[in-house]
């Protein structure tokens, strides 16, 4: 049986080779009898292949004998929003979010919505996969469970809707599953909404969203400037990153928005603790501090970030690619809050989006993540941090090298995903420094790399 599937943090692969229905509902068996989960929220994305497969889910969760709260097609953040409003035992999305479409896959929670990966409990899961399961004495139950009500109460619960002002905002959902929580948002707002490749179809007509592809930001761009609206946001398929353009069309680097929003939650909570990534962090660690925060370093990823706000009971955590973490929300990341709070602190201000990033921009100009397939990730890494290290103020390997060289920095890593090394370089307020050190580890990259892959740049 190919369990190639099993990624560190979640499972995801081709349909129907790496995963079909039969795996997927040994999934479901096994999920119950590592877990012992009586209860299990179940949820599906816009995907064609995700209703059968989220029905074989069923057939083996029911098999095990633990009762299932259908929330249908949904978003990932969704299945944690119930998870843990509904005090459930654990639960399951199945999706792929950015991946092409002939993929899909699945994200695993258990209870308070803490996510299952390869350190607790997914390997377990998967070693069970192949084996001779028995059906329980008593099945279990699949019960429709109704979210949507008590779903959008809590997002409006961030803001304080009276204080809103009547943006025009672009809202691309790229066919995947946003644009039905915006439909249901939208009578609580006082927004008009330009709606842009709103219906889900799984079909994907242009292409599976994702953002970060600056191919795929186009549309958005045109859209805000023919109907000269306030911002713009779009979305990835499973819609738990969300991104931000300026009334220009400009896209707005996630790195600016997590200072914003931290700064934000420091003025309700002075002295909270603020998780942040290590690829992009002056301008998170300045104003923080400049708020009366504590910033706390992490490693990348969801399980991590996670992990390290329980830990540290942060208010909030945000990663540069666009995933930002709430306390509130059992420490998950959703990609319909950020939006929310950006909106509501342009109301607060009366600025526009330009106007509060341009001078973080300027303050710490960055590349942007940029992405290279190397032969040999360990060897281009090891060199290059030789090649620095006499001149270095500091280096930190909590997530792959970080080099300081005091008026900029650079983070080189792995990638948790893919087979790729990811940079990126920022500068203290020096454009052409930035532009100027981040060619010069690219060129030190291209005696590792192949041609350049998907990525910001």
């Amino acid at each position: 049986m190919d369990l190639s599937a099993f990624k560190a943090y979640d499972i995801r692969g081709r349909v129907p080779d790496q995963l079909n229905e039969d795996i997927i509902e040994r999934i479901g068996r096994a999920y119950v009898e590592v877990t012992g989960a009586h209860k299990v929220a179940v949820g599906y994305d816009i995907r064609l292949s995700s209703p059968a497969l989220a029905r074989a889910l069923c057939r083996g969760i029911t098999a095990a004998g633990a009762d299932v709260y259908d929330i249908g097609l949904s978003g990932t953040e969704q299945i944690y929003f119930a998870t843990f409003h509904y005090g459930l035992d654990g639960g399951i999305a199945v999706t792929a979010s950015h991946n092409p479409k002939d993929y899909n896959g699945m994200k695993l929670v258990g209870k308070g919505s803490r996510p299952i990966s390869s350190d607790n409990g997914l390997l377990d899961i998967k070693a069970k996969v192949p084996g001779t399961f028995q059906d329980a004495a008593q099945p279990g139950t699949v019960q429709p469970l109704h979210i949507t009500g008590d779903y959008i109460q809590h997002l409006l619960g961030y803001v304080d809707v009276k204080t809103l002002r009547p943006y025009k905002v672009v809202v691309n959902a790229g066919n995947g599953g946003a644009g039905l929580v915006i439909d249901a948002l939208e009578p609580h707002l006082p927004f008009e909404f330009v709606k842009v490749l709103h219906e889900p179809d799984g079909h994907f007509p242009q292409g599976v969203p994702n953002p970060l592809l600056p191919e795929n930001r186009e549309l958005t761009r045109r859209t805000l400037l023919s109907e000269q609206a306030d911002f713009g946001i779009a979305w990835d398929g499973d819609f738990d990153r969300c991104f931000l353009f300026d009334e220009s069309g400009r896209f707005i680097e996630g790195y600016y928005i997590v200072g914003m929003l931290a700064e934000l939650f420091l003025q309700q909570e002075p002295g909270a603790r603020i998780i942040h990534d290590p690829r992009l962090t002056w301008n998170t660690v300045e104003l923080v501090e400049q708020a009366g925060g504590v910033a706390v370093e992490s490693k990348t990823g969801h399980a991590f970030i996670k992990a390290r706000m329980r830990e540290e009971d942060a208010i909030y955590g945000g990663e540069m690619s666009a995933h930002h973490y709430f306390r509130d929300f059992a420490y998950c990341d959703s990609g319909m809050i950020p939006w929310l709070m950006v909106a509501a602190l342009l109301s607060q201000t009366g600025k526009t989006l330009s106007q509060l990033v341009d001078e973080r921009i300027a303050r710490f100009p960055a590349s942007g993540e940029i992405n290279r397939t190397i032969a040999d990730s360990a060897a281009a890494i090891n060199a290059i941090e030789a090649h620095y290290r006499s001149e270095a103020k500091h280096i930190s390997k909590i997530d792959g090298l970080s080099m300081d060289m005091g008026e900029w920095r650079f983070n080189l890593r792995c990638s948790n995903t893919e087979p790729l090394v990811r940079l990126n370089v920022e500068s203290r307020g020096d454009v052409a420094l930035m532009e100027q050190k981040t060619e010069a580890l690219l060129v030190q990259l291209s005696h590792y790399s192949e041609p350049t892959v998907s990525g910001s740049q």
